[in-house]
């Protein structure tokens, strides 16, 4: 089916669902959103309202940085030879925040070609304006931020490049962010925001970076958390600011050796920067500074040190990503789990591509024979056990029922781990399963691990599920071609998600039964979703990683429920009951997925309901 085809189907299908739950008027107003989202001026998309501007300039007038009651921020930014255009954007943008609780501290290192930098710096300052200002001798980026650290005296730090321009709000509601998390309790050292980039004017923005909310495994494989970033001060000088010998990937490496010591951030959903894209920056990619990729790995290698963590740090798939194979804990026994009712042909792909290209050598397969029928099966499996070193056919007996099916062929299991595989799945790379393994069998691993897989034709099928997408759950960048970085290198980095496929997962057998397998509730659909997510609520990680690639052919096994009325409604219980579950708020609100991005699809593409930028919710 085409690809285009297969969108506007689902899209279709959204809108009937959609009308069926919410009513037409809920499906006409984000009908509308999406037409002008794709025809209509796209000035100001990320900015709040004038009125909700002028409302936060309102709740602060008259007040100081010592009587807003904000935390104040003071903003750190290096210049050299800052051209006169992009100085005075960056001054025009702190000038009019709507709060007074920023301080902009500059450490200026021209040369002396380039005086008129520190003139106009002077021009903004008899302006009443709480900029510090001084020069000092060129040190490089990390050296320099560093002297405009020394100038500070907020309680809070943030970093902004001399060419870069600040949303004005972003003091604002980064100092409403801190207030919240105190007031809640909650983790209050180091906070990040959205981002976009911009040629021009900030008006014109040429597209947003829409991040997850902290996600540790994603900013090990590349620097996501760029800009806002801001931090308690105290703790940017417990690590000794910024390193020299990390320049080029000076933040990155700031940013790992601050969360050593404060555990976590806190995303704030706003675009609250605007970063410049032009010949000589990293927004326009990392070939303007090559020595960006071996800076960002010596901070990785030191950080995997520092952590007593063992692996090797390598670049990504690809420029200013990175991955690290990680060193497993000895050798884990790996339990391959496969259902399987009839389709031999299926099975025997299945079978073949693992005995044939695994390169881990302690796994063990247990085929899960559920009520086949054809007499050809049984005999097959003779067949498959005497081709098939270590092959056990186990008999469960009852109604077709997925997750009790995997919960049986636990029993049979001896691994330390075990692996849910389909039996229409097909293995392309050999160290899948080693893969698999890298990435939960060492300290501090997740729990749980899924793959990358492809339909057929290479499309891609399977790279993380996404809560909330549909109204209940999809997978990442589906229908996209294969070999792509997808959205912010999203389908080419390890990633932090909610949940992975039961079509391959490999999971810790202690952490299965510690959550008493599946839940037999979900006969179908939705019970790998629900276990993922128990999973993560009882506080370990499921990650999904690209090098771990398999063919799946989707569907085979039992065919597409939406043709069988029978199937369809038991498909629309098993929904029902995922919210009764786990709450629907919960659902449609992914953790490690921006809530400015779509729903009604699973390319990432932007919403058409930004009402939570313009109306500054977060």
């Amino acid at each position: 089916m085409n690809l285009k085809l297969k969108r506007a189907k689902e899209l279709a299908g959204y809108a009937v669902t959609l009308t069926r739950e919410q009513g037409v008027g809920v499906m006409l107003r984000r009908g509308a959103g999406f037409v002008r989202r794709r025809c209509f001026s796209k000035r100001d998309k990320y900015l709040p309202g004038k009125k909700v501007l002028e409302a936060q300039a309102a709740e602060f007038a008259g007040r100081s940085a010592a009587d807003c009651g904000l935390p104040r921020i003071s903003i750190l930014t290096p210049l050299y030879n800052t051209p006169e255009a992009y100085l005075r954007q960056l001054l025009d943008s702190f000038a009019g925040q709507t709060a007074p609780n920023g301080q902009l501290c500059l450490a200026d290192a021209s040369d002396a070609a380039h005086s008129g930098v520190a003139a106009v710096v002077r021009e903004y300052q008899a302006k009443g304006l709480d900029i510090r200002y001084r020069k000092i001798e060129n040190s490089g980026i990390a050296a320099n931020t560093n002297a405009a650290a020394a100038l500070a005296d907020g309680e809070y730090l943030a970093l902004a490049d001399h060419d870069d321009v600040l949303a004005p709000h972003a003091m604002y509601v980064m100092g409403k962010a801190i207030l919240r998390q105190r007031a809640n309790g909650g983790p209050d050292s180091f906070f990040y925001s959205d981002e976009a980039l911009f040629s021009k004017s900030i008006h014109r923005p040429m597209v947003g970076h829409f991040k997850p909310d902290y996600a540790p495994d994603y900013l090990l494989c590349c620097n996501y958390i760029c800009h806002l970033a801001v931090f308690r001060r105290s703790l940017y000088e417990s690590v000794g600011g910024e390193r020299p010998e990390c320049d080029g990937s000076q933040d990155h490496d700031l940013f790992l050796r601050l969360l050593e010591r404060c555990g976590t951030a806190v995303h704030v959903p706003q675009v609250l920067y605007y970063w410049r894209v032009h010949a000589a920056s990293t927004s326009g990619g990392v070939e303007a500074k090559p020595y960006v990729a071996q800076a960002a790995k010596k901070a990785l290698r030191e950080h995997l040190a520092r952590t007593g963590q063992s692996g090797e740090v390598c670049d990504g798939l690809f420029p200013s990503t990175y991955r690290v194979r990680w060193e497993i804990a000895g050798e884990p026994k790996v339990s391959v789990l496969i259902p399987n009712k009839d389709h031999t042909d299926d099975l025997e792909k299945c079978l073949h591509s693992i005995y044939a290209k695994t390169t881990w050598e302690n796994y063990e397969v247990i085929v899960i024979e559920n009520n086949s029928t054809e007499p050809e099966t049984f005999a097959y499996y003779q067949s498959a056990r005497q081709r098939y070193d270590g092959l056990r056919v186990v008999n469960y007996q009852g109604g077709f029922n997925f997750s009790a099916i995997n919960n049986f062929g636990r029993r049979y299991a001896q691994g330390q781990y075990l692996l849910l595989l389909n039996n229409d799945v097909e293995v392309e790379n050999g160290d899948w399963m080693t893969e698999l393994l890298r990435q939960c069998a060492r300290a501090g691993g997740a729990a749980v691990c899924g793959a990358m897989l492809h339909y057929p034709d290479g499309t891609i099928q399977h790279a993380g599920v996404i809560t909330g997408l549909g109204g209940y759950a999809g997978h990442s960048h589906k229908y996209a071609k294969s070999g792509g970085s997808g959205y912010m290198f999203r389908a080419a980095t390890v990633q932090d998600f909610s949940a992975v496929t039961a079509a391959c997962l490999l999971v810790k057998a202690s952490v299965y039964d510690a959550m008493h397998g599946l839940d037999e509730k979900f006969t179908v659909a939705f019970n790998d979703v629900d276990f993922c997510l128990r999973v993560r609520d009882a506080g370990c990680r499921v990650v999904w990683t690209p090098y771990a690639q398999l063919t799946h052919y989707e569907s085979k096994s039992r065919g597409l429920d939406e043709k069988d009325p029978a199937k369809a409604a038991r498909f629309e219980q098993e929904r029902r009951r995922l919210y009764q579950v786990h709450g629907r708020e919960n659902i449609l609100c992914d953790p490690y997925y921006n809530p400015s991005l779509t729903k009604d699809r699973e390319d990432f593409s932007e919403s058409d309901d930004l009402r939570n930028l313009k109306e500054c919710v977060f």
